[in-house]
């Protein structure tokens, strides 16, 4: 079994959920008391979260480069980024390490490609809405047609993860709030959506969605279970 390197704590609500699905998965393809095995660096959020707001990239890179330096060093095989959002960073990271860094939108894209779906809603932080680092790669890479909502419903998902997802609240209003949006992308043509931010599928669960849901975290845990068993 690989060593499997995680770069969490952004937050760490969803590197729990990380943590929990790779240990759970493991012991599930393998049995027993089989669990995998991890080198965890955790990071103070706040301060990432206030370089995003500032527009501070290269200092969060700074930040996140050191953390994979550490993360490399304790033995890990390969590196998976607990956040959509700071893969905004990872060519960077990519390129100051010496192990393969699993790239989120890519694990995402190929089981939405081998789903047959080509037009995909994506939620996330506004940055992952917005910016090219995440759709750009999902369009020039995977061919994959990607719908985002309206500028208001864009805040309103932006809004619920940082104010109340990161913090560790689960309100059914905004439950509903998202499963509305999520319908409305289907209306403007998309045949699934895609969870963009590792924090919303503690939100909205399979059963909630009205269009098949990709959530991100679970995908991206998944794929590390894949890569740590491989022969």
């Amino acid at each position: 079994m690989k060593t499997i390197g995680m770069l969490g704590g952004m937050s760490w609500e969803s590197t729990v959920e990380y943590y929990r699905i790779i240990n759970h998965e493991v012991r599930r393809r393998l049995g027993g008391q089989r669990s995998a095995k991890i080198v965890l660096y955790s990071v103070d959020f706040e301060e990432i979260e206030a370089l995003q707001n500032e527009d501070r990239w290269d200092v969060a890179a700074e930040i996140l480069v050191d953390a994979a330096h550490r993360i490399e060093s304790g033995g890990a095989e390969f590196l998976v980024m607990c956040s959509n959002t700071m893969h905004k960073v990872a060519p960077t990271i990519e390129s100051a390490i010496g192990i393969p860094l699993v790239h989120i939108a890519d694990a995402t894209a190929g089981q939405v490609r081998a789903a047959g779906i080509r037009r995909v809603g994506l939620l996330g932080t506004r940055f992952t809405m917005q910016e090219e680092f995440y759709r750009g790669r999902l369009a020039e890479r995977h061919g994959l047609d990607v719908v985002t909502p309206l500028a208001d419903d864009q805040a309103l998902v932006d809004r619920v993860i940082f104010a109340e997802l990161c913090q560790g609240e689960i309100r059914d209003s905004s439950r509903r709030e998202y499963v509305r949006i999520i319908a409305e992308l289907g209306v403007h043509g998309a045949e699934a959506v895609i969870l963009g931010c590792t924090e919303i599928g503690l939100l909205v669960r399979p059963e909630d969605s009205p269009l098949p849901a990709f959530d991100t975290t679970r995908v991206h845990a998944e794929r590390a279970v894949d890569l740590a068993l491989a022969a």
